[in-house]
């Protein structure tokens, strides 16, 4: 009789700790949501800030004359009118010797 009186509770205490750790709820799950939401929010900074980047480029080839003019030069390797433009042969690294 004495050893139902400790199980009944001990079962009880069993069954909510269970729940409590593992349940929908309980504290694995917090912590797996808790993870997620912070790596989540690490991709939200990263795409602002690729979104800001990209604001301040598209305002530059609106109202930027000089910021076009270098990009149709970097990208485009278009000149202005009698400009020459010297194109040097890239030359290999030395290789460092062997010790």
């Amino acid at each position: 009789m004495r050893k139902r009186l400790y199980f009944i509770p001990a079962a009880c205490i069993t069954f909510i700790l269970y729940f409590t750790v593992f349940g929908e709820r309980g504290l694995l799950r917090i912590y797996h949501l808790n993870r997620e939401k912070k790596e989540i929010q690490q991709r939200v900074d990263t795409i602002r800030t690729d979104n800001l980047r990209l604001v301040r480029e598209i305002d530059a080839l609106k109202n930027d004359r000089r910021y076009l003019e270098s990009v149709a030069r970097r990208d485009f390797g278009l000149v202005r009118q009698n400009e020459i433009i010297y194109q040097f042969p890239s030359q290999p690294k030395p290789e460092e010797p062997k010790r």
